[in-house]
């Protein structure tokens, strides 16, 4: 029997592309689980989205205030481009249905926009008892600040003309040159003097990684050689490893805690609409 919400029948493929999205990740959270149990959780589980999405299309819809034409007209400009890529293309009914999804995801993002309006920010002290309980996800590993430059290896630049290209730089830099200056004017990565900001030990590349960490802050490398060529670095700053201060994360926290009151309200609202629904499934 198809799934049927206040009349309107849901397509099977809506329910296996929502199955699609939902298994690998029950499957990550459960990786002890029954396979036969977790398929029937998975199944269970896409339905229940499917339906909680279609109530609340359906309230949004309901709502009688049209959109304004311009942010209608812009927002399926944005996201229908005349190209043969045109999404309206591969759908059914052309254009005139994807002007409709637009409209009905715009009504959508405007109705839960003002379901959660009044909702008040977490408080200092909301973000200070989330910080005190869940410390351990702020631990950061040793990072450095490290900046380079380098004369890539490729069809253009061979090994040797490379090589030559980054004696010259350390040259320069050895007589005095500010570094992020030349960085900016020789480098094969110009901008921002070369600095790659802060970064822990794995996220470059093996190489790279024995060189900046063998470095204290102010000291210049010789020059070393990675997979993409030939490279001189200069480390800024080192900070040891440990848990970020409140001061640092408290931003991240609020963000994380209002999107959850957010979606609390919503979820409250869900539940009073199919508390009303006619579903058959």
């Amino acid at each position: 029997m198809p799934l049927i919400v206040n009349g309107e029948v849901i397509d099977d493929a809506v329910i296996r592309n929502e199955e699609d999205e939902l298994r690998p990740r029950l499957r990550e959270a459960m990786p002890k689980e029954d396979p036969l149990v977790l398929e029937s959780r998975t199944r269970e589980w896409a339905r229940e989205n499917a339906i909680e999405r279609v109530l609340l299309r359906q309230a949004a819809m309901s709502d009688g205030e049209p959109l304004e034409a311009d942010v209608l007209d812009r927002a399926v400009a944005q996201g229908s481009p005349t190209t043969a890529g045109d999404p309206a293309c591969i759908l059914p009914g052309g254009r005139d249905d994807f002007r409709m999804r637009v409209e009905a995801q715009l009504r959508l993002e405007r109705f839960t926009a003002r379901l959660t309006a009044k909702l008040v920010p977490p408080r200092n002290k909301e973000i200070s008892e989330y910080y005190r309980k869940h410390r351990d996800e702020f631990f950061t590993p040793p990072l450095i600040r490290a900046a380079h430059i380098v004369k890539n290896v490729d069809e253009q630049t061979g090994d040797e003309a490379a090589f030559e290209q980054i004696r010259e730089i350390r040259t320069e830099l050895e007589q005095g040159a500010d570094f992020a200056e030349v960085a900016d004017r020789r480098s094969d990565c110009p901008g921002r003097g070369g600095d790659l900001g802060y970064f822990p030990r794995g996220q470059m590349v093996t190489e790279f990684d024995a060189v900046v960490f063998a470095l204290e802050p102010g000291q210049v490398s010789d020059i070393f050689r990675t997979q993409f060529g030939y490279h001189i670095a200069k480390v800024y700053d080192r900070k040891p490893e440990g848990i970020r201060p409140l001061a640092d994360v408290s931003g991240n926290i609020e963000t994380l805690l209002f999107q959850q009151k957010k979606q609390r309200r919503i979820e409250q609202y869900i539940d009073s609409l199919r508390a009303k629904a006619d579903i058959q499934q």
